[in-house]
């Protein structure tokens, strides 16, 4: 059975003077662009910029709503109560798909950053404000979620469709969640065992944790960073080695 899977990164996080990551040369590998939309990063001429190099790349967008923290960049968690959070989201998911339109395109998907993204993956009620918030928005945008984690569930029982996601460089728990950045061996450093882990979770549904126990997971895409020129090698590598592998790299709303 053919297997497929989508390769996403997180874009479009520079601020007025600042400038972060790579866009241009990571969306030549991406089939999927998650663009910042002002809260955690990003700004308005960003946005438009953004969209409109994903747009001329042929590459599928979706919004990255985070918490309303500049400074720290959508990682600090706020005691937000789900209500607030569900605003927020709309309010993102509004702002990114207003640049999609003027560009002819139309949102495919929306992951939640950063904080926002983790509480979710553990938190039921804040997952579900966040997949009703896509839901109320448009029930046809893909929710983006952490393979096996709350969102998908809150996302599969109000009938929103879900991509399940994993990460190339990141450790795992065995609850399924990410090791968290501040601990020992939470990155995978070597790019030869990520990319064996990255095909093994495609193409066998499996993957090591931290303590050495396999856990099943599910990957309909792969989630990469294109910050630098290493970075971006990387996520060149990557594509090519599932590829090789008999992976199709193909936008997530080709198979979801």
């Amino acid at each position: 059975m053919q297997k497929y899977v989508d390769l996403n990164s997180d874009i479009g996080e520079s601020f007025g003077n600042y400038k972060l990551g790579m866009d241009d040369k990571v969306l030549k590998y991406v089939t999927s662009a998650n663009v910042a939309c002002g809260f955690h990063a990003g700004d308005p001429l960003v946005m438009e910029k953004t969209v409109g190099l994903a747009a001329k790349s042929g590459v599928q967008v979706g919004a990255h709503p985070g918490y309303p923290d500049l400074m720290g960049f959508g990682r600090r968690k706020l005691n937000a109560t789900p209500a607030e959070v569900k605003a927020y989201v709309k309010y993102q998911v509004g702002a990114l798909a207003a640049f999609a339109i003027s560009k002819g395109m139309r949102l495919q998907h929306i992951k939640a950053h950063g904080a926002m993204y983790n509480m979710a993956a553990v938190d039921y009620n804040l997952a579900r404000s966040i997949a009703e918030a896509v839901y109320e928005v448009d029930k046809d945008i893909i929710l983006l979620a952490l393979a096996g984690s709350q969102m998908v569930k809150a996302a599969k029982d109000i009938g929103l469709k879900v991509a399940e996601e994993v990460f190339a460089d990141r450790a795992y728990n065995e609850d399924g969640t990410l090791v968290a950045r501040s601990k020992p061996g939470s990155m995978i450093e070597d790019e030869g065992l990520a990319i064996k882990r990255v095909i093994g979770m495609v193409n066998e549904g499996k993957v090591q944790t931290i303590t050495g126990r396999t856990i099943d997971i599910n990957a309909n895409s792969v989630c990469v960073h294109g910050d630098n020129p290493k970075a971006v090698d990387f996520v060149k590598k990557i594509r090519r080695e599932m590829q090789n592998a008999g992976i199709s790299v193909v936008p997530m709303k080709e198979f979801i």
